[in-house]
């Protein structure tokens, strides 16, 4: 993990540091790569399921239903900030609501738009190492813990989830009770070594739920917008799954790899296989147009930092 941290501060540096020749031909070769394992998967969906019928489903969607998944997953995105406020709280580090939002929004530019450069991630502990001279593994790990409430609301979620699909023939007891002694460990293991951490640690953990709630929501949303009055939750439990399979970053922002899941899973569960495939493409659609908001910052970067107090303003003086 503290290669990974390195790693990522290495990463950051790239956007003030001049690159040899050896580390363009890598950020090249990434890009290509990425771009080369998103069409493959997308051919290989495409192969199954006609890209036609996908692509009538978006044409005479209910666009009122589109939007309201999308102001689902914007909201998803505020809460998401708020989520990323309460670990940054845990290391003294208070920054305006304002500011944390624009820097998460600029973040979500980097993610989806530029697969090529620098993270989001990698951005945020650049900026706020140089900004606020934290060292950059505390915020690090202020992140990775963020990103680690997100998976452990994905699980709770999948739980409830698994209760309400007949075709998976197991006891709600198992995985419910794997889901409490995983979260135990997890919560042991971060008071243990990780205690500045779990200052927060619950509250963060809960507005996460409320992040993957919102976005299972827009995934409700754009399925109403397709007139569909069948069983949601295999649906629901697929696009959780994909969310998982994302975490590996070998692709353009997710691409092909949400549609791949779905595809494969729609063999297991009774789901529409060109309405499962529709799903992630349309959601994905949701999530470029709201981080091409965070382009924004980019060609007026002074706005990202508007209005914020002085440097030394940003710390809680007292011990928490």
């Amino acid at each position: 993990m503290k290669d990974l941290a390195q790693a990522e501060e290495d990463e950051a540096q790239e956007l003030v540091a001049p690159k040899t020749w050896k580390q363009r031909l890598w950020s090249i070769t990434k890009l290509v790569l990425k771009f080369a394992v998103t069409s493959a998967l997308l051919y290989y969906v495409f192969s199954k399921v006609p890209l036609q019928k996908v692509k009538l489903r978006l044409i005479h969607a209910n666009y009122w239903w589109m939007f309201a998944a999308l102001l689902c997953f914007f909201a998803s995105m505020v809460m998401s900030s708020w989520r990323l406020s309460s670990f940054f709280k845990s290391i003294k580090l208070k920054l305006d609501p304002r500011f944390n939002f624009r820097l998460y929004l600029l973040g979500l530019f980097y993610n989806f738009l530029l697969p090529g450069g620098i993270g989001g991630d990698g951005y945020k502990i650049y900026l706020l190492n140089k900004t606020y001279k934290l060292p950059a593994k505390k915020v690090f790990w202020a992140i990775m813990f963020d990103r680690l409430s997100g998976l452990w609301a994905i699980g709770l979620i999948t739980v409830a989830l698994i209760f309400l699909i007949p075709q998976i023939d197991i006891h709600i007891g198992i995985p419910l009770s794997i889901f409490v002694g995983a979260s135990l460990i997890y919560y042991f293991v971060a008071y243990k070594f990780f205690r500045e951490y779990t200052h927060y640690f619950w509250q963060a953990h809960l507005k996460a739920l409320a992040v993957q709630s919102l976005q299972v929501t827009a995934i409700v949303f754009i399925l109403f917008g397709q007139d569909f009055t069948g069983k949601f939750s295999p649906y629901l439990l697929s696009f959780l799954i994909s969310a998982l399979a994302t975490i590996i970053p070998i692709s353009v922002g997710g691409a092909g790899i949400r549609e791949t899941v779905f595809q494969q899973l729609s063999r297991v569960f009774p789901m529409d296989i060109d309405l499962a495939v529709f799903l992630p493409i349309s959601f994905y659609l949701i999530s470029i147009i709201v981080a091409l908001s965070g382009i924004y910052y980019v060609l007026r970067p002074s706005r990202l930092e508007e209005g914020l107090p002085k440097t030394e303003d940003n710390f809680e003086n007292s011990n928490i």
